[in-house]
């Protein structure tokens, strides 16, 4: 079997666990169990010619681990924890590296002084993201954009005074790896919508940041013992402590393997994150209550039939020529499937940025304590619709693949959405129905196939961080707020505005 071969047989697999969970359970009540087929599908992912096992074992073993302890200590998540599921992984690996590798901890004590060094960087970034004067960011994001944790990190490791392989390490910790749920400027807000100085909540978001690297299993447990979303109290869907403390033991071995094999701390402290989230998040009661909602869900079940059609259709005339091929494949059919939903009902993605823009202004004029990943999902939303109409106007095809629309417009539901609302004015059922996926996008560009996808080409080159992506990401807000233009005039600019997308470590 061809590394394509592989690479298609697998995306699908997970994708379709999921679907299947979701299909079957959607509307009922979110059990741990329910996520088996996931963990079968993930079990079934297997290191090919030239690859990584212990790339493969840190993908796989992670699930196996986040799964059993999740079973051990609670039977279900409830909504208002599960999208910090995913988060609960990379602060104890961090914690194992620091003990396999003292240079590294010496390295990350050295960065921990740096941001105490960088406080005005640090104080402006936290200020323009309080004032909104980036419009909607991807605060967590998993590349280089304005406003992201990545962004700021990058420049304050960049003329640090330790190894590469160190800086690439802490920088993958805080994107793909998800060293905790704390996101830039969070502190900064807290303290200044309390009564703070503009000083005091300058340095609130410096000892915060300083926390995350200096004791990250900790730092975890006191955010998720504040946090407070939906006005309903800090996590008690388990004891995150017992969570983490067996996670740490299952994965140990795993990782001592991986680093003693020369796997790239920064592949260590990614792989185990991202694949994990399918488990309480994507598989989880609150997607069972979205997906209650028949357009909504006929949405994802045309996307996902766009998505393995191609993949399947590209094995059959010989389209991939690389692994890098299945990945543009499967993440950019189900991206363009979604905007052919969107012009259904005459809408195109210059309107959607506009509008969505608009509202994250008001909505930060009206929220000035809003969470710092509000729009997070939204930035995400705009940025796949963005990809998916650049497909279809450019003629539908990804890599000589013609892409077959027939599962979106053809779909019982979709096409009929005079039965969905009062009969003779349907013509904005679908884009409200994308508008619910807005806020919870990650089944349109699958997250379990992106993280499938990526394990297979990470495993190819363990030896080379695979996390941020490093490139610009074309970001659909940027078409109307000029933030990567060489006319963004403030403290921080150069050629590409602000964006660090080019000037990575």
């Amino acid at each position: 079997m061809s590394l394509q071969e592989k690479m298609v047989k697998e995306c699908i697999g997970a994708a379709e666990a999921d679907f299947g969970v979701i299909k079957e359970k959607r509307g009922g009540t979110f059990k741990i169990a329910d996520a088996k087929p996931y963990v079968d599908a993930v079990n079934a992912m297997k290191p090919g010619d030239g690859q990584s096992k212990e790339i493969f074992n840190l993908h796989v073993q992670s699930v196996n681990a986040h799964y059993e302890v999740l079973k051990e200590i609670t039977d279900t998540i409830r909504p208002e924890d599960d999208p910090f599921i995913e988060h609960h992984q990379t602060p104890p690996i961090l914690e194992i590296l620091f003990e396999l590798d003292p240079s590294f901890k010496a390295s990350t004590k050295k960065f921990i002084d740096a941001l105490g060094a960088n406080k005005a960087l640090i104080g402006l970034e936290a200020v323009r993201r309080y004032g909104g004067m980036y419009g909607p960011t991807c605060v967590v994001d998993f590349g280089f954009s304005v406003g992201s944790v990545p962004n700021l990190v990058n420049r304050i490791l960049k003329p640090l005074g330790i190894p590469q392989k160190d800086k690439e390490t802490l920088l993958a910790s805080k994107s793909w790896g998800m060293n905790t749920s704390y996101g830039l400027g969070g502190a900064f807000r807290a303290a200044i919508e309390s009564g703070k100085t503009a000083g005091e909540a300058e340095a609130a978001e410096v000892a915060q940041f300083q926390r995350l690297y200096d004791q990250p299993t900790a730092a975890q447990k006191e955010l998720m013992a504040t946090h407070n979303l939906g006005g309903h109290g800090p996590h008690s869907s388990f004891d995150l402590g017992k969570y983490m403390d067996g996670y740490s033991k299952k994965m140990r071995p795993v990782v001592e393997a991986a680093f003693k094999a020369g796997v790239h701390p920064a592949n260590i402290v990614t792989v185990p994150a991202y694949c994990v989230g399918d488990i309480g998040h994507h598989i989880a009661q609150s997607a069972y209550n979205m997906f209650k909602d028949d357009m909504v869900f006929a949405i994802y079940e045309a996307v996902t039939q766009v998505f393995s059609a191609t993949l399947k259709k590209g094995l059959e005339i010989g389209a991939f020529k690389s692994g890098w091929d299945v990945v543009a494949a499967a993440t950019g059919a189900p991206a363009a499937a979604a905007a052919c939903v969107l012009a259904l009902d005459a809408f195109n993605v210059p309107m959607l940025v506009d509008l969505l823009v608009k509202r994250f202004h008001n909505y930060a004029a009206v929220n000035p304590k809003r969470g710092e990943a509000d729009e997070l999902h939204n930035v995400d939303f705009m940025d796949i619709l963005k990809r998916g109409e650049s497909i279809i106007d450019k003629g539908g095809k990804i890599k000589g693949i013609e892409l077959d629309f027939s599962p979106v417009t053809k779909h019982p539901v979709i096409s009929n959405p005079q039965r969905y609302t009062y009969p003779a004015c349907a013509i904005t059922q679908r884009f409200a129905a994308l508008m619910s996926l807005s806020d919870f996008p990650c089944y349109l560009t699958p997250e379990c196939v992106t993280a499938t996808a990526m394990t297979n080409m990470m495993a190819l080159s363990p030896d080379k961080p695979g996390a941020p992506m490093k490139g610009c990401k074309d970001c659909a807000v940027s078409t109307l707020i000029k933030r990567c233009a060489p006319y963004a005039k403030g403290a921080l600019g150069s050629f590409e505005g602000y964006c660090q997308c080019k000037e990575t470590i």
